[in-house]
């Protein structure tokens, strides 16, 4: 039993300091919280615009029901390429690439909050298989989106965390 008291007062007195420093967590309120969660996202065309949009709204949290304060436009530049040819000149592996032209606009001025860049690649085996082959490419589409998601929210949630601060 003692030695369960000597631990909570041990990390009590570790965690102390932080108290003054001014740390505060990225999503502790009133930082970052408040303001990525009233961000709508403008779904792009085609279906890695529709993933990218359903992994944003995840991960921002999106407040269904509340007016949102932000506006998150985006335009997309894939490239899908070729690698690993063979004798007959077929692709044994494929990369897709994603660029990912962001700008986050205040709804109510209609000016740009602020704008960003992400890159995303992932690749993928080619099969001979039709069904495969069209999964494997989903599958590639679905981490790419994802990954330029995760991307997004971090640069948005770093911008607010500076914003709020300043």
């Amino acid at each position: 039993m003692s030695a369960r008291f000597a631990l909570a007062a041990l990390t009590l007195v570790a965690a102390a300091p932080l108290g003054g420093c001014g740390f505060t967590p990225l999503y502790a309120a009133p930082g970052v919280a408040g303001g990525v969660t009233h961000i709508q996202v403008v779904a792009p065309q085609g279906r890695v615009g529709y993933l990218l949009r359903e992994d944003l709204d995840d991960a921002l949290g999106h407040a269904k029901g509340e007016a949102p304060k932000y506006r998150l436009e985006m335009v997309l530049n894939q490239v899908r390429q070729a690698h690993g040819l063979t004798a007959n000149a077929t692709a044994q592996r494929y990369e897709l690439d994603l660029t990912v032209i962001y700008t986050l606009i205040e709804i109510s001025t209609g000016k740009v909050a602020t704008t960003g860049q992400v890159t995303s690649d992932v690749s993928y085996d080619s099969t001979v298989q039709p069904y495969a082959g069209i999964a494997a490419r989903q599958d590639t589409q679905d981490r790419l989106a994802s990954d330029a998601a995760q991307k997004i929210q971090l640069q948005i949630a770093a911008w607010m965390a500076g914003h709020a601060a300043g």
